[in-house]
């Protein structure tokens, strides 16, 4: 029974870890007002260009760095749309993951084509002494690959350097609550959207090199299957706070671990109410949080400094 529990541990946290990463940038971006519908696509096109970086330079490092660039470009994309254009958020999200699970498959055909996608360049584990040794969260938290400690990094320094104790922290609080008086107020409405989203666009890359270079090595079609949105969930269900992200992130990677484990413990449970497992889920979750919080009051309205 231990060892059941603590695969489940292990698959929960590997699930969990590129939800929590892309999630982390999310939570920031729409703190400053804007929202990345477009997440899944971000992590898609991350995974898609890093396994193309690894194959390309025979480097897991190489890949990553493409990941980490493709994640960004993509956010520059959306903030050039969301935050300059002005355009309908909502509207953005979901063209760009259309157009990303798009490019990525025929870009997948085209370049990563006769098996070139697979067993690409990753990181291996590395196991903390000790500390791996503990039971049940050992083996989750400290058997990580070098990028999935990193991962852990990015997401504890966004938390702490940008929480709501600290100026940077409140400043984005600032231009998601009011942007107008934000701005009033002398402070760059637009350029600090523009890094927020791109903030979310790096932390969504590398979410997809995570998947991509330390959990399969490989990329497919549509990879993420979904991950990107539960991301997006993730925010809300965590009522737009550091802690309750993580949590979220953690609930989130667990339900979709159970999909493997309750088959091995002899549950009978039918193929596709496994898979939709963690969606209904989030659906559950967004239903029980959402009327105890409030979402930053600017979020998805588009700034104009008034003439």
């Amino acid at each position: 029974m231990m060892n059941t529990v603590s695969d489940i541990a292990v698959s929960g946290v590997g699930f969990a870890l590129p939800i929590l990463v892309a999630a982390s940038g999310e939570l920031v971006s729409e703190r400053a007002g804007v929202l990345n519908l477009s997440l899944e696509g971000m992590m898609l096109t991350g995974a898609f260009a890093s396994v193309l970086g690894a194959v390309a330079t025979g480097s897991a490092v190489g890949g990553l760095a493409a990941g980490l660039a493709a994640g960004v470009l993509f956010g520059l994309l959306q903030a050039l749309l969301s935050v300059t254009l002005r355009a309908d958020q909502i509207v953005v999200g979901i063209a760009s993951n259309a157009l990303a699970l798009g490019a990525t498959t025929y870009g997948a055909r085209l370049l990563l084509a006769d098996g070139k996608g697979q067993n690409a360049p990753g990181f291996a584990a590395l196991e903390i002494p000790l500390l791996h040794r503990i039971p049940i969260l050992g083996p989750a938290l400290f058997s990580q690959t070098a990028l999935g400690y990193f991962c852990f990094a990015v997401v504890g320094l966004l938390a702490v350097t940008l929480s709501r104790r600290t100026r940077a922290g409140l400043v984005v609080d600032a231009v998601g609550e009011d942007a107008k008086s934000a701005d009033w107020s002398g402070l760059p409405v637009r350029k600090i959207r523009y890094l927020c989203v791109l903030v979310a666009g790096l932390t969504a890359g590398l979410a997809g090199a995570q998947l991509a270079l330390s959990e399969v090595r490989s990329f497919s079609d549509n990879m993420t299957a979904g991950i990107g949105y539960l991301a997006v969930v993730a925010v809300i269900a965590g009522r737009w706070r550091a802690l309750g992200v993580i949590w979220a992130s953690v609930f989130f990677g667990i339900a979709q671990a159970l999909q493997f484990a309750l088959p091995a413990l002899g549950v009978s449970v039918p193929f596709a109410l496994l898979v939709m497992l963690p969606y209904v889920i989030a659906i559950v979750a967004v239903s029980g949080f959402i009327r105890n919080s409030r979402s930053p009051a600017n979020l998805t309205v588009a700034f104009a400094r008034a003439s």
